[in-house]
């Protein structure tokens, strides 16, 4: 999962400590309570900080949200990176990459994850990172094709089926079908995928 938005405020420059704090601060409330019912002055109210102090990390509300959903997603990217690096056979790296998928998302209460579908800019946000996930798993995928550890019957076919699944999980229709959290989503769709390779 990755994120292109920079950690830059809307007057392009890099933020302050004081500003990346209160980003992570959202961020957190967040994930606990969701983000559309909140106006600017809700948010300074509970960021204890003028809503001066937020239009410098984004210009509207709207935008604060997808800037603050961009910075999960991007913290997401990077422990998932630092998760996988010094593993080297392909079924581990898909194990602990979609593990860490899940333990990320854990994190996210329901009426977070629901105000991101609910909300095109931050959607469009979780759609990029999922993409990308979906790009890396096919890397993976190649790899443990390469060194032997997957079979290489329809490997490339279960690859494209794996980034269809990750869609469905973000989308929301999985969980709808199933019952079941995202997190939950992304556990089973590892065991699936490491079944379904597994070299005989």
């Amino acid at each position: 999962m990755a994120d292109r938005i920079p950690l830059r405020a809307p007057s392009g420059r890099q933020l302050t400590a004081r500003q990346r704090m209160l980003l992570a601060e959202l961020e957190k409330l967040f994930l606990a309570e969701g983000f559309i019912h909140f106006t600017l002055d809700d948010l300074a109210a509970k960021m204890h900080c003028s809503k001066s102090t937020l239009y410098a990390l984004a210009p509207s509300k709207e935008q604060l949200a997808v800037r603050v959903v961009a910075h999960f997603f991007r913290g997401a990217a990077e422990m998932m990176e630092k998760r996988i690096a010094d593993l080297g056979d392909a079924r581990e790296i898909i194990g602990s990459y979609l593990a860490g998928i899940s333990e990320y998302l854990n994190r996210a209460s329901p009426a977070f994850m629901r105000d991101i579908n609910d909300f095109a800019p931050a959607r469009a946000a979780y759609e990029l990172n999922s993409r990308a996930a979906a790009a890396r798993i096919r890397t993976f995928i190649a790899q443990g094709v390469e060194d032997g550890v997957f079979r290489e019957v329809h490997a490339t076919l279960i690859a494209e089926m794996a980034g269809v699944l990750i869609e469905g999980i973000q989308t929301g229709v999985v969980g709808a079908r199933t019952g079941v959290s995202d997190a939950e989503a992304f556990t089973a769709l590892a065991e699936l995928l490491l079944g379904g390779l597994a070299s005989r």
